[in-house]
Formats: C-alpha cells, sequence, structure tokens
C-alpha cells in the first residue's frame, strides 16, 4: 500500500494517467489497484463499516471485468481510454480513503467527521458508476455474457446508491457530541459514556490514545483558524487528553522508553525532542527560526507572536505581563545560535521552514470552553493521584503532567492552579520518580505561576538536592534547569544567591554534566549574575577556571556562546577580569574571536577584552597591540558588521590601541591620560 504519514488524511490526491499511456498498462493498473483496495480487512475499519463493505462489493465486480478484458486481450478502443483513465482516477481516490479509515490515529477524528467521509464515499461510488454508464459495453469484447450483465446490474444501482451514513456511526458520534457539550457546561461525562465511544472507534490503550492527540494537535496547527474547526479540534484534544488521565491507568515506561527510540514521532518531532527549551518559542513549543524580542525582554518567533497581537492580545504570552507596546525587535544573537545548533545536530532549516506551521491562540488559551474544563478535570484528577494514589499512579501522573504543560501554556497554569506543584516536590527525591517528577516540576517552573508556588513551597532547598545528589546526570540537569527559570524572577535571584549550595551546585554541574547539562548550569549561573551582589559568590565558587575549561574542549557553539556570556559579566569586575587572565582565559578569548563565526561570540570576545583592558590595564593592552596584524582587523569588522554597542566599544578600543602605540615610542605608556583612555572603553 501507498504510505500514507507524507500527507493530510482525506486529502485523497489522486493523479489522471497520460494521454499517451498503452491501454494494457493502463489495464494492468487497474486490475493492482483494484485488488489491493479489496485486500483491506473488514476489522481495518472502526468506521464506515457498511460503505466500506459496499464500496468493496462494487471494486470486487469492477476487478472480474478488468481481469476478463486482460483475460481474453480484449482491444481496448481508443474512445474507452478517458473513462478507464477516470475509472483509475477515481480508484485511486477510494484506496486513500480506504488507507485514512483504517488509520490508527484517526479514529475519533473519523467518528465525529462520519457524516462528510460517508458522502466521499458516496459521490466516489457514483462517480464509478458514471464511468460504467459511459462505456459502451456493446462494443467491449467479452467473452463472459454473465460480466456484462453484473456491470450493466451494477450501472442500474446507480440512482439507487445507497452509501450513507452507518446507524452506529452516526449514534457515536453524537454520544461524542454530548459528551463535549458536557465538558463545555463544566459537567464531567459519566466514565461508561466515555468507554463506549473509545471501545467503538478501538482505542483500547494509553498510547492509542496519545497517538490520536497527536493527530489533532497536528491537524489544529494545519488549520487557518475557521473558529468552528479550532473550537471541535480543541475540544477533541482536551476529551482525549481527559481519557489518557483517567480513563488509561496504566503506561508502561519501559513500553513507553521503546517506542519513542523507534515507531514513535516523525523526524520533525525527535528534531524538537532534542531542542534546548531556550530555543522554543513560549507560543508555538517549537524552534525559532526568526526570534523576536518584546518589551518584556521576552523572545518568541516572529509569525507567532505577530499573529498573538493581530488577535488583539496585549500582554506578553509567557509572562502575562501587560505590554507598553506591540513592537518586538530581532534578536540576531539568538538566531545565529539557533542556525549553529541546527548544523551541529544535523538538522536542515528547509525541513522545518517547509513544515505548516499555524500557531495562534490555541497554544496560549484552550481553544474551547469543552477543553478547558477537560484539561481542569484532568489537572484535578493529577493533583488527588500526587497525593493519595499509589508510586506507580504518582509516578504516572508525573509524566502526564510533564505532556499537558508541554502542550500549551493554559494546561501549565491548569496545572499550577489545582495544586500540582507542592506533591510533586514530596517526589523529586524519590528514586523511582524523581525523573518523571523534576521533570514535571521544570515544564511549571516556566509559567510565572509554577515559579511563585515552588518558591513559597520553600522547593528551591529540594531543587537544589537534586542539582547536587539527583540519582541520574539528567535529573541533576533538569534540576538547574528549573533554577535558571527561577533566576529571571528578581527577588528570587537573591535568595538563590545566599544558597551556597546552589551556585557550588551549579558549578558542579557544569564541571560533571552532559552538553545540555552544562547548558542549564551556565544559563543558571548566568541568571544569577543578573544580581550584581551576586557576582562576589559566583566568583568565589570558582566557576572561571571551569568556564574557561567548558570553552577550552566544547565545540558546541550554543554551549562557547552562553560560556562567554558568563565571562562577559564576570569580567566587569576587577576580581573577575583578574580571575579570566589567571586562568589564561585572554589567549583563549583571543583565539575564540579568531574562529568565530557567529557576530554573538565576536562581540562578546570585544566585551571581556574591553573589560580585561579596563580593569587589569596597561599589561592588556601591551599585548593586544603587539598582536595588532591579528586583532585590528577583527575590530574593524566590526564597524560594519556588529550592533550600535558592539561597533561603539570596537571604535573605542581601535582609538585605545593606535594611541597605546604612539604613547609607548614616546614612552608614555603609564600617563595617566592613557589610564583615563582606558576607563572610557566603558
Amino acid at each position: 500500500m501507498t504510505a500514507t504519514h507524507h500527507r493530510r488524511p482525506l486529502s485523497l490526491p489522486a493523479v489522471h494517467p497520460c494521454k499517451s499511456i498503452y491501454p494494457a498498462t493502463l489495464l494492468t493498473a487497474l486490475i493492482t489497484l483494484s485488488q489491493t483496495i479489496i485486500t483491506f480487512q473488514p476489522n481495518s475499519f472502526p468506521t464506515q463499516k457498511r460503505n466500506t463493505r459496499e464500496t468493496k462489493r462494487q471494486i470486487q465486480i469492477l476487478l472480474i471485468f478488468f481481469q476478463q478484458l486482460q483475460s481474453h486481450n480484449s482491444h481496448i478502443l481508443k474512445q474507452t481510454i478517458p473513462i478507464f483513465s477516470e475509472l483509475y482516477f477515481t480508484l485511486q481516490k477510494i484506496h486513500f480513503l480506504f488507507q485514512d479509515c483504517s488509520l490508527k490515529t484517526t479514529r475519533l477524528w473519523f467518528l465525529v467527521k462520519s457524516q462528510f467521509i460517508a458522502t466521499q464515499f458516496h459521490l466516489l461510488t457514483h462517480s464509478v458508476l458514471e464511468s460504467l454508464d459511459a462505456l459502451p459495453l456493446h462494443l467491449i469484447d467479452v467473452c463472459d455474457e454473465e460480466v456484462k450483465e453484473v456491470i450493466q446490474l451494477l450501472i442500474k444501482q446507480k440512482r439507487k446508491n445507497n452509501l450513507q451514513l452507518d446507524h452506529n456511526d452516526e449514534r457515536e458520534a453524537k454520544r461524542v457530541d454530548i459528551i463535549l457539550n458536557q465538558f463545555e457546561k463544566g459537567i464531567e461525562p459519566e466514565i461508561d459514556s466515555i468507554k463506549q465511544v473509545l471501545n467503538y472507534v478501538q482505542i483500547k490503550t494509553w498510547f492509542d490514545c496519545n497517538e490520536e492527540i497527536k493527530f489533532l494537535q497536528d491537524e489544529l496547527q494545519n488549520q487557518n483558524q475557521e473558529k468552528e474547526l479550532v473550537h471541535l479540534l480543541s475540544g477533541l484534544i482536551g476529551f482525549l487528553c481527559y481519557c489518557r488521565v483517567v480513563i488509561f491507568e496504566t503506561l508502561d515506561f519501559q513500553l513507553l522508553n521503546h517506542n519513542n527510540g523507534s515507531q514513535f514521532g516523525s523526524s520533525i518531532e525527535k528534531i524538537i525532542s532534542v531542542t534546548p527549551d531556550d530555543y522554543r518559542c513560549p507560543i508555538s513549543l517549537e524552534l525559532m527560526l526568526d526570534p523576536v524580542t518584546v518589551s518584556t525582554g521576552q523572545t518568541y518567533n516572529r509569525t507567532s507572536i505577530q499573529k498573538w497581537f493581530e488577535a488583539g492580545n496585549m500582554t506578553c504570552p509567557k509572562t502575562g505581563e501587560r505590554l507598553i507596546s506591540t513592537e518586538f525587535f530581532p534578536n540576531t544573537a539568538l538566531k545565529n545560535l539557533i542556525q549553529q545548533f541546527c548544523y551541529d545536530n544535523g538538522i536542515s532549516i528547509l525541513s522545518l521552514t517547509t513544515k505548516p506551521h499555524s500557531v495562534t491562540a490555541p497554544t496560549v488559551s484552550p481553544g474551547s470552553s469543552a477543553a478547558a474544563h477537560a484539561i481542569q478535570f484532568a489537572s484535578w484528577s493529577l493533583a488527588r493521584r500526587l497525593v493519595f494514589g499509589t508510586d506507580e499512579q504518582k509516578n504516572k501522573a508525573a509524566y502526564e503532567i510533564r505532556l499537558l504543560a508541554k502542550s500549551n501554556v493554559f494546561n501549565t497554569a491548569c496545572l499550577v492552579e489545582n495544586g500540582t506543584v507542592p506533591p510533586l516536590l514530596d517526589l523529586v527525591l524519590t528514586s523511582t520518580m524523581q525523573e518523571n517528577a523534576i521533570s514535571a516540576l521544570l515544564k511549571l517552573s516556566k509559567h510565572s505561576n509554577g515559579r511563585e508556588v515552588i518558591m513559597e513551597s520553600r522547593g528551591l532547598k529540594t531543587i537544589v538536592k537534586v542539582l547536587n545528589r539527583g540519582y541520574s546526570l539528567e535529573a541533576r540537569r533538569v534540576a538547574g534547569g528549573i533554577i535558571f527559570y527561577l533566576t529571571s524572577v528578581k527577588e528570587y535571584r537573591k535568595l538563590i544567591g545566599e544558597n551556597s549550595e546552589a551556585v557550588s551546585g551549579l558549578v558542579k554541574l557544569i564541571k560533571e554534566g552532559t552538553i545540555r547539562g552544562k547548558k542549564s548550569a551556565v544559563d543558571a549561573i548566568f541568571g544569577l549574575l543578573l544580581l550584581a551582589k551576586n557576582h562576589s559568590k559566583v566568583l568565589a565558587s570558582g566557576v572561571v577556571p571551569v568556564i574557561i575549561s567548558v570553552l577550552a574542549s566544547s565545540d558546541k557553539r550554543y554551549v562557547v556562546n552562553d560560556c562567554l556570556a558568563v565571562l562577559v559579566a564576570l569580567a566587569e569586575s576587577v576580581e573577575g577580569s583578574r580571575a579570566v587572565l589567571e586562568c589564561s582565559g585572554f589567549g583563549l578569548v583571543v583565539r575564540i574571536w579568531q574562529s568565530a563565526t557567529l557576530r554573538a561570540e565576536k562581540e562578546y570576545c570585544v566585551s571581556i577584552l574591553s573589560s580585561l583592558c579596563v580593569n587589569i590595564g596597561v599589561e592588556v593592552v601591551d599585548v593586544l597591540a603587539k598582536n595588532a596584524s591579528v586583532v585590528m582587523p577583527l575590530l574593524y569588522s566590526l564597524l560594519t558588521d556588529g550592533t550600535p554597542q558592539a561597533e561603539k566599544k570596537a571604535r573605542r578600543l581601535i582609538n585605545v590601541l593606535q594611541e597605546f602605540d604612539e604613547k609607548r615610542t614616546l614612552g608614555m605608556v603609564g600617563s595617566s591620560v592613557m589610564q583615563q583612555r582606558l576607563l572610557q572603553l566603558n
């Protein structure tokens, strides 16, 4: 059978055979296609059983007719070739429709769309009969008159084509409508009624349910924001999320890990799953190909935030703060980082840009009242299970929170409001549940309310314990990520900075963690440095030699860039500059600058060197001046390619180096005038 995963269900992209096709070739193709259609088994179709059965019956008669023509070497008249071509075109569409109706990921959607699909069957079979009616059977050489009679009988049935909506499909589709209406009104449906629908469409396991959700989420992104369709799809997603949480109690994590490593997810999904969280748009949850920053300092993909503003919103989607204006500015440094990340990981930018994106309100709001109430009921159930459930139920609940919070911002807010954070904090020190519990907290910490509850629940101490003594490097990495999100709040930076174990734990993670772990820790350190009072504490932790070590050994540009950003902040003080110099950081920064391809890296290097010149003085300027043949071209390049701030620093540094060279000739390098020029670099 033709693979279906490259097209959207119900798209039916049939093509006509070329006009010059040989009749024998066309006949063989008709036979092959007919045989393929009738091989579909009745149990392949949870819905449309009656229509698929009747359609197969008609095609079986057609197959006999085609085979008769072939076995008797019957001559196909020239005037009949267009008719046979049209038959082939229609049979292709029927084949696609059969494929779609047998998919395991579209069952609930196809039940809801059953009237539309039944109409498609009716139209396609009618088209087949129209083509047969146009055939001059009296001129076609078929020895078996019985076959002709059956075909003629089939044609006579054209006017009373009895393909219509199956009564069972109609009944269960109405049941789904009732369930969605109950959710809409804030009424929790009866479990037996839900199970009846799930059984009818053969959604039998947690994995079946999860695959249906993935399909509906993709379908939602493919819509052009037709309000009714978005409302329906959002409701169905909420309904199935509720089912995944409440109905399917059992989840085999070993099977889950096996499936995630093999059949689950498209290549794009796998790409997104390994993407650093900071490279994802908070609205679309996908890789930002054109990041822009709004007045609150938050960054989004350009198309996502534009649609957010076009919908009349005047708040920051991530923080909820009211925006001063709807202006935004390109985040070129981040864009360069993302492009480098894609290059380092073999990700094709083209494959991401050609993937359809249509992200608006449903990713930052529930999309419908039915979805909102379904998620609220699910969140309440998860909170109860985290407290009163068995260990297996608690672990599964933590995993469900990870999935729900990943889907959209509304889900995250709902989970926080329903009290899932405190019990998750109680679970993170349990070895069997740590990974899911800490990962769930990471997702919730991305929401401002989640960060607030973590701190109010005295969760910092628990997170720091996982950071230092987690049962796996991954758990420690995630703990570092939570601390990074906590540092986005000014008051929390102070509290975290006062926790010596938090700072030392981050430094330890930079030493011992995976590449992603190092990045999480470096980002958290950078967040702490946004508060000036933390600089001395971070320096005292011995972070500079560790950062220098990572810079010297890492080939991952996104890690190098973040490490340089930390050094920029630390080198602003005299103590920080001395620490960089003592660790041979000066020469390393110059070497990185020489090989840098990203503008952000070049600008960071200039900032570090400027700080070293100001804080250390003449001895640094002397080394730079002696290497003027290397340094000057790099500085001049920033005059044309750098940001206004970088251009300003580069121009001042050029002037200082030129003046230093003149003063050295005159023996005046230690003069107060020279020192004053160095201070002007700031």
